[in-house]
């Protein structure tokens, strides 16, 4: 289920907020500019699916955002807990950074955890299947997939390299609980 978590900055032990509810995300996310979407599948999809079936049961989503935002790509990414180069792959996404282009990301299968920064917020979101969140370009944040990754989600960029990250070179990210997927948050 997804979970939006606001912490104070100073404060990684005590949320302010703390909920489940698919309208409480989208408001309090929107309030940031950030898009928070709940999509539904045309049809079933199952596990290791193609990515022209995964693109067939959304297609109207993804038609609806590539007209609306311009992307030049869509693609779908997929780790799962076995994967031989999961920590490198967790690692590289870990540290606060920011882009240049929207990150948008929906998950069709799975979970991982967005935490962004805004001023003297932290706000962790849980997204799982069929979620859909749009960080907006020059928003610092960083992304959790968890120690045993499993999940995949639909990738949407108007940039021609794809993900191109910008760190910030703070330790913000390593003071906030990390992400294990049917876990509770961990304690930082």
């Amino acid at each position: 289920m997804s979970r939006l978590r606001i912490f104070n900055d100073t404060a990684p032990d005590t949320p302010l907020l703390d909920s489940r509810d698919g309208e409480v995300i989208a408001a309090e996310l929107q309030k940031i500019g950030v898009t928070f979407e709940r999509w539904q599948a045309n049809h079933p999809i199952t596990a290791g699916a193609s990515q022209e079936e995964v693109f067939a049961a959304y297609r109207a989503d993804i038609d609806r955002l590539v007209a609306a935002y311009g992307f030049k790509s869509v693609d779908v990414a997929s780790v799962a807990p076995d994967h031989p180069d999961r920590a490198a792959i967790r690692q590289k996404f870990l540290d606060e950074h920011y882009h240049k282009e929207d990150e948008v990301r929906f998950f069709v299968a799975g979970s991982g955890l967005f935490t962004l920064h805004v001023d003297d917020k932290v706000y962790q979101v849980e997204c799982v299947k069929d979620d859909l969140i749009s960080v907006p370009d020059g928003l610092t944040h960083w992304f959790d997939m968890g120690a045993e990754p499993d999940f995949a989600a639909i990738r949407f960029f108007t940039e021609p390299d794809g993900w191109v990250g910008h760190f910030t070179g703070t330790d913000i990210a390593r003071r906030f609980p990390g992400h294990e997927p049917g876990q509770p948050a961990k304690e930082a």
